[in-house]
């Protein structure tokens, strides 16, 4: 789905709408906020709230456009409400000003258009304010599946048959090669669309069908970016979430989805903790390490029937299946906060295995 900035999202009403809540929401001195959750509306941002609010922090909650159930949770000591769009302009030109009023230590973001949004303007951004995200290059490679591949290519790890497909005329090709049925991803989720001054989020596809295979691919290339077109694997999926900083792991958490919506791949909506296996926990340090990539990461597998491990992706930012993980003794959203606001971060040595966590879509 494409989400594109309205015209209607002036300078001037956002300013006006600014104004308006730092009039009558910020108190600026000695109750200023030691965190912003961005992107409130998703599960992993609630998580964070409740997770902050729980160890003292004041934090506050931001989304665009619309109040959220995150807003009305005791933890949270102010929902924002931004007029633009997540990833536009607009939006940054309302958290900027927010920003400069409210003393905001650290920023945490969970979304793909906000965490592009981020990267692109750090620089200026972080004059302001301390960002829970891993620096470049080390976050451009976690974001590039295409990069992420070569790299667990060099150290020797499971990573699934496939191909680049840029164009539908590739598609012929690509189908002789890896055959059907076969997963369709972009090389990277969120691509700028700098004529609507926006962006577009793209997700994988499961393809069973030539048909359904040029019409992903001429979907998921629209704004000029490129697919990998792989094997699609039947084995269980496990991820194996970390927190890695100063070249030193903090904790390590395993997870297995034992059932996702859509049912053959997509986000998990029944998940369960699980001891650390041998084989991916060993592999996702080795990955973490040689990307020095800081902070929160979540490195997905899919195993084949034989039961061998597949590279399939790392997730640099807070998921949903966070929460799972915050139930069973591994506070991600505080070891991330520690981290970025530059205190020391906690050493996390074990957690309960066997939780069982269910997210019924729609209800936050």
């Amino acid at each position: 789905m494409l989400h594109h900035s309205s015209e209607a999202d002036s300078i001037d009403t956002i300013q006006s709408n600014l104004s308006e809540q730092i009039n009558s929401n910020i108190e600026r001195t000695s109750n200023a906020y030691d965190a912003v959750v961005l992107d409130a509306a998703l599960r992993q941002s609630l998580v964070s709230v409740r997770s902050l609010g729980k160890r003292g922090l004041r934090v506050a909650a931001l989304e665009a456009e619309h109040a959220v159930p995150a807003f009305s949770s005791r933890w949270c000591q102010q929902g924002i409400i931004c007029p633009g769009v997540a990833g536009t302009e607009a939006y940054l030109s309302f958290l900027e000003q927010w920003l400069e009023h409210s003393g905001a230590h650290v920023i945490i973001a969970s979304s793909d258009s906000t965490v592009a949004l981020l990267r692109q303007h750090r620089e200026r951004l972080e004059k302001r304010v301390q960002i829970a995200l891993a620096h470049d290059p080390a976050l451009g490679i976690a974001i590039n599946k295409e990069q992420t591949l070569d790299v667990a290519r060099r150290l020797g790890l499971g990573i699934p048959r496939g191909a680049t497909v840029s164009s539908v005329d590739e598609v012929t090709a690509a189908l002789k090669e890896i055959g059907l049925p076969a997963v369709i991803k972009p090389v990277e989720s969120w691509l700028w669309d700098e004529a609507q001054g926006g962006g577009a989020r793209f997700a994988s596809r499961l393809v069973t069908t030539a048909d359904e295979a040029r019409r992903a691919v001429e979907e998921l290339t629209q704004l000029g970016g490129t697919t990998l077109f792989q094997q699609f694997l039947t084995g269980r999926r496990e991820a194996i979430s970390i927190m890695y900083a100063n070249h030193e792991v903090y904790a390590s958490f395993a997870q297995w989805a034992r059932r996702t919506e859509p049912q053959l791949g997509g986000t998990s909506v029944l998940r369960q903790s699980i001891a650390v296996p041998s084989d991916i926990g060993k592999q996702s340090e080795q990955l973490i390490r040689e990307i020095d990539l800081e902070g929160y990461s979540e490195v997905e597998f899919r195993r084949d029937q034989a039961g061998v491990p597949y590279l399939m992706e790392i997730n640099p930012r807070l998921s949903a299946s966070v929460e799972v993980a915050v139930r069973s003794g591994v506070d991600f959203p505080y070891l991330l906060y520690q981290w970025a606001n530059g205190e020391k971060i906690d050493k996390i040595h074990s957690y309960r295995v066997g939780n069982w966590m269910r997210y019924l879509k729609g209800i936050s």
